[in-house]
């Protein structure tokens, strides 16, 4: 049977102010991963959306990115490989006091914005990430993007992966993600990221924005909380896919 889990990253507000669409959206995925500070999230947030996701039976991830709250984590910075290392353990380790404290599991931990997209190419950056996730937990299953150099490095020392393909971003000739700078990397037409989402899971096959099909692996599809209708898409997505009988679950170990 084919199955297919659906993540979205969560938690990423501050204080009292909640991203309105988290609790919602957790009645359409599987896998939640949220935020530890660094991009976005403050203790208060973690808590709440820990606690939240273990209420609706949703897996943990801890979602680690760069020291860039004005940025929003999705500028790249320079940094070194043990900087990555140390930043990717804090995060997980911050993370993991909430889940733990709320009697919960840490299922696995998906880095985000510019630290993903730099890891998915750069050997050494990605090592440093995955050595830092099988040191906290080498039962801990790392989302990377599928094909991704994190992929890679994870296989070479024995971290279970799983590897994430977009609902609504565009993709280039490489299988990689077309960067959010230029004007074509988001999709938002719900049909044609809907067709793209089957394309995935069913054919394990993307068309890049310049016609080319690509092969790639697809454990668990990505959705954005933040769109204009993220929970109506969202719903879509979940009941097309549950309507083409391919089952919605977490990965496991």
């Amino acid at each position: 049977m084919a199955f297919i889990d659906i993540n979205c990253d969560m938690g990423e507000a501050f204080g009292n102010y909640p991203m309105p669409n988290d609790i919602v959206l957790l009645d359409y995925v599987s896998s939640a991963n949220i935020a530890c500070g660094y991009h976005a999230g403050d203790p208060q947030v973690m808590q709440d959306t820990v606690n939240a996701a273990i209420k609706k039976g949703v897996a943990i991830g801890a979602h680690p990115g760069l020291p860039d709250l004005q940025g929003f984590g999705r500028r790249e910075m320079k940094i070194s490989p043990n900087e990555a290392y140390q930043m990717t353990l804090y995060q997980i380790g911050a993370l993991y006091g909430f889940v733990k404290a709320a009697r919960g599991k840490l299922n696995h931990v998906k880095p985000h914005g510019a630290l993903y997209n730099m890891a998915a190419k750069d050997p050494a950056l990605a090592r440093a990430i995955v050595n830092a996730v099988h040191d906290f937990d080498p039962m801990l299953i790392l989302f990377a993007l599928a094909g991704s150099e994190m992929v890679t490095e994870a296989k070479n020392i024995g971290l279970a992966t799983a590897s994430e393909v977009f609902a609504d971003r565009t993709y280039q000739d490489d299988g990689s993600l077309t960067p959010r700078i230029q004007s074509n990397a988001m999709i938002t037409d719900d049909e044609q990221s809907l067709g793209q989402v089957l394309l995935m899971v069913k054919n394990k096959q993307v068309v890049s924005v310049n016609k080319k099909v690509i092969p790639l692996q697809a454990d668990t599809l990505c959705i954005h909380g933040d769109g204009a209708h993220a929970v109506e898409f969202a719903k879509t997505i979940h009941q097309t896919l549950k309507a083409e009988g391919i089952t919605i679950k977490a990965p496991t170990r």
